[in-house]
């Protein structure tokens, strides 16, 4: 669902409309006949090389689309539904929100509300309303249940700024948009923030070095090898037609798969080339916040959170203190 444009899905769509036009426009559409036409008159000409080079359009898209539905793609699909239900699954199962990085899941809903709103726009096959709609729901899902555990979840560890990412791939959807149309900025803002969705999970992977959660290492696999996936049926479809060409996927996908196999490396190796410089960064941008939120606010972040911790900590000693109290009061039977 990541490899498609808004536009290419629209025009795919609209192709099964030609009834059967579009099987042997490629052969139909040649120098010549555009030539001949030209030479019947401007108008004819004009109007024929119009018709030829819209043909010629639905029968490169149709190609594009059949390329679209390949191994690679179906297994990125499947693998990045197992992940989201194995989140679901692990958050169920511990009842709490440890090892899970909020700001990701954050994300992750922002990426799948900008960039399914073609929903509304026109009619698609059952298989990709289906994926669409599961997912923009179990997001939603997800952010409920941390808004009810919210006192398990580890702020400490969830430090990447959403700042930092929203503003450079809304800048860059608004300039490297295929055309400037609502749907086509979005899905191009959708397919830069994916690339960095999982960062925050990373970051708190790596804050969280101790941890052996195996739903949680399923979640983060899970979604790191879907891109693996889609970035294989990319290639493929470019190996399969040399014009195809996909820049604000491609982006994305790079950044994302990169983080992901830096985190593979850190994860099962404990050597990792991105690790030491991510931590530095989000620690600065940490820094910086911190200074302007004080001069603003009078308050910083990590302040507040910092007096949450201690007053869950507190409760819980003075928790554990009652407890002994009643234990250590006699009983009269």
């Amino acid at each position: 669902f990541g490899s498609s444009s808004a536009q290419e899905e629209i025009m795919s769509d609209a192709v099964g409309g030609l009834d059967g036009v579009e099987a042997d426009a490629g052969a139909a559409v040649t120098p010549d006949v555009v030539g001949d036409a030209g030479a019947l008159g401007p108008a004819v000409g004009v109007e024929s090389a119009a018709a030829a080079d819209k043909i010629y359009s639905a029968a490169n898209i149709a190609k594009l689309t059949s390329y679209s539905w390949n191994i690679f793609r179906y297994i990125g699909d499947y693998l990045h539904l197992f992940g989201v239900f194995a989140l679901l699954a692990t958050l169920y199962k511990n009842k709490s929100c440890q090892g899970i990085s909020r700001s990701t899941q954050i994300l992750y809903f922002c990426v799948f509300a900008s960039r399914y709103l073609d929903l509304v726009d026109h009619s698609q096959t059952a298989y990709l309303v289906f994926f669409k709609l599961t997912y923009i729901i179990t997001s939603i899902i997800v952010l409920v249940i941390f808004a009810k555990l919210d006192k398990t979840y580890e702020r400490q560890k969830d430090t990447c700024s959403l700042a930092v990412l929203f503003i450079p791939c809304a800048t860059a959807a608004v300039l490297m948009a295929n055309e400037y149309s609502v749907l086509e900025m979005l899905w191009s803002f959708s397919q830069f923030l994916e690339g960095f969705a999982m960062v925050p999970q990373y970051i708190f992977c790596y804050r969280d070095r101790g941890a052996k959660d195996i739903g949680v290492s399923l979640y983060v696999v899970s979604l790191g090898g879907y891109r693996v996936f889609y970035a294989a049926n990319w290639i493929y479809k470019k190996v399969q037609m040399p014009a195809y060409s996909d820049i604000q996927s491609w982006t994305g996908g790079i950044i994302e798969i990169s983080f992901f196999t830096d985190y593979l490396l850190s994860r099962f190796t404990g050597a990792s080339l991105l690790r030491s410089m991510v931590l530095k960064v989000d620690e600065k941008i940490n820094e910086f916040q911190d200074k302007v939120e004080m001069k603003v606010l009078g308050s910083s972040r990590s302040a507040r959170a910092g007096a949450g911790d201690c007053e869950s900590e507190l409760r819980q000693r003075r928790g554990g203190r009652s407890q002994e109290l009643e234990d250590s009061t006699p009983i009269d039977v």
